[in-house]
């Protein structure tokens, strides 16, 4: 809001004694100064050419406001706090209304400054033939200006705070499509919504969890159009750090330039999916950030889910597979720990390597009898089961994991 203050404008109408016959000729004047001046504007800003009916009904009124708070505020000269507040009102809200017409101020600061040239010309004459002297008149040109400068930033002041006001609002309607996405709103609330915030729909969507200290980086490696939704996210509360990114158009290129640019931010990058199931992503890239924090990853690279499917069918029910893996190995309850380890860990090979004796020798950096002989131990304690397809389809989901990686229940 812009309030009635005294300025640098009433200063100097304090200074200046206008004869009241010489105010009597300007106030006459006033309308056939106030149509010049937006006729020169007319003529001489492009950006008003094809804006003719907008200058009539808005700046020429502006304008007849502000030189009749002119005349006012410079006849009450002995008055030094003559309220200016109806002038910078109205030059307040024509910068809001330029803001919202999509204008930049550059045109309205040229109007201003035409309009300043047309109207001090027109009332510099009139002053003069009505008798104004030459000391005078110097300090009329003063208050003249003066003025000017200060409706003008009136205007820009209007002009910065409803670019701010509508940045903001579109911000909010953003960030509440972003949450209706997220959730799984019906297709007809997130288009009605999408419309409202005049954000064009894309075909998919892929959803990025970063920490929110990280955001700033993140979206320097993004399509501009990417939402964001910083507070509130659904589900989220073993991570509260993280904001969501919902990044429009994410092909395959592209998400791997990505994840490579990631490498140093950390963050979570869920599968693309098309628009209306963005609640899939989000709900994969979730559930991929708590199984990183129930591992308490402190790892700086990127989490493609893409990359680790097999890890999060695994562990989506953490108490599943830990039965599982209970029933599965309960043929090694009776070993020591560290003999159970190693079978464990040359079983886990075994079946990974499809029996390759010499591939799981060299993954456990051991000689390939040491594994011939383990193998045997193991098939004593299993017997038929490790020839049987179910089980051994029990034993590998059961040992597709490392033991120290599954997550807690």
């Amino acid at each position: 809001m812009v309030t009635s203050v005294s300025g640098t404008a009433a200063e100097h109408a304090a200074e200046l004694s206008i004869p009241p016959e010489v105010q009597s000729e300007l106030k006459h004047a006033l309308p056939r100064v106030a149509a010049d001046a937006v006729q020169a504007i007319i003529v001489e800003v492009p950006s008003y050419a094809e804006a003719r009916d907008y200058l009539v009904g808005n700046i020429e009124s502006a304008v007849q406001v502000a030189l009749g708070s002119f005349l006012t505020m410079a006849a009450r000269s002995d008055d030094p706090s003559s309220p200016l507040g109806p002038a910078r009102q109205a030059s307040y809200a024509l910068g809001k209304g330029e803001a919202r017409s999509g204008r930049s101020m550059d045109a309205l600061l040229s109007a201003y400054r035409i309009g300043a040239r047309v109207s001090w010309r027109e009332l510099s004459a009139v002053a003069v033939r009505a008798g104004m002297s030459a000391p005078l008149l110097a300090q009329f040109a003063e208050l003249v200006f003066a003025y000017i400068d200060e409706l003008s930033a009136a205007s820009v002041a209007g002009h910065a705070d409803e670019l701010a006001t509508a940045e903001r609002s579109q911000e909010r309607l953003l960030e509440r499509l972003a949450l209706d996405l997220v959730r799984g709103a019906s297709e007809e609330v997130s288009a009605r919504r999408a419309e409202r915030a005049n954000w064009a729909l894309p075909k998919t969507i892929t959803v990025l969890l970063v920490p929110d200290d990280r955001l700033h980086q993140a979206r320097a490696l993004v399509d501009p159009r990417t939402l964001v939704l910083g507070e509130d996210l659904p589900d989220l509360a073993s991570r509260e750090d993280f904001v969501a990114l919902l990044v429009p158009d994410l092909r395959m290129p592209a998400r791997r330039r990505l994840l490579r640019s990631l490498r140093d931010y950390g963050g979570v990058l869920g599968p693309s999916r098309p628009w209306l199931q963005t609640a899939s992503s989000y709900r994969r890239a979730l559930r991929a950030a708590r199984l990183l924090a129930a591992e308490n990853s402190t790892s700086g690279a990127a989490y493609d889910t893409d990359a680790h499917l097999a890890e999060l069918v695994l562990s989506a029910d953490a108490e599943a597979l830990a039965d599982l893996r209970t029933r599965a190995l309960k043929p090694l309850d009776d070993l020591t720990p560290a003999a159970r380890e190693k079978l464990v860990e040359t079983l886990r090979l075994w079946l990974l390597f499809g029996g390759r004796r010499e591939a799981v020798a060299a993954g456990l950096f051991v000689h390939p009898q040491t594994v011939r002989y383990r193998m045997g131990q193991l098939r004593e304690l299993f017997g038929d089961d490790l020839d049987d397809p179910l089980k051994v389809l029990d034993l590998v989901l059961a040992l597709g994991v490392p033991t120290g990686e599954i997550p807690a229940p």
